[in-house]
């Protein structure tokens, strides 16, 4: 029996707009893989140092793409990361960029212990649609599609227009 091919999707934004709560429940809606690149590098020690200013490990982008190569070539995964240029264009389907109004995303951010530095740039990053710019350039324009993400009836929203989208792919693939 033939595998059904499936797509990829990417969910990016800055930290706290989501990601992983819409990516985690989208899993759950269909038959995709699920793959958090935080913890994926944490369990595969994928890191090249750590960041004293962000007090946080670097992670080793190389190893990272290395990691996932087979698995994003077989198709079917959710990939979840809040930077999106380090990935191959080619892996990737349709990419989802989250994002958050800046009081709101302040708060987020602030109840994971974020402060100073770290929660500034964050939320500027925010302010400044740097990621969603990050995906226009290294992706194709019309596979790049910014959805809002503040509400439990924005991700309720994003959930169902993104398991059509995946379903008709499937149809229109296989």
């Amino acid at each position: 029996m033939k595998m059904k091919k499936l797509p990829n999707i990417l969910l990016t934004g800055t930290p706290g707009v989501g990601k992983t709560t819409l990516g985690k429940e989208l899993a759950e809606r269909t038959a995709l893989t699920y793959v958090n690149i935080g913890d994926l590098a944490k369990e595969g020690q994928l890191y090249d140092g750590f960041d004293e200013e962000y007090q946080c490990p670097i992670l080793d982008e190389d190893r990272v793409v290395d990691e996932l190569e087979d698995k994003m070539a077989e198709g079917g995964v959710i990939v979840d990361y809040h930077g999106c240029d380090l990935f191959p264009e080619r892996w990737f389907h349709i990419v989802f960029v989250l994002s958050t109004e800046n009081g709101q995303l302040y708060s987020r951010l602030e109840s994971r212990g974020y402060s100073g530095k770290k929660l500034q740039d964050n939320v500027q990053c925010e302010i400044f649609q740097t990621i969603y710019e990050e995906a226009m350039e290294a992706y194709r324009e019309e596979i790049v599609h910014q959805l809002p993400s503040n509400t439990p009836e924005d991700l309720e929203r994003n959930l169902e227009q993104i398991a059509q989208w995946t379903e008709q792919w499937v149809k229109d693939n296989n």
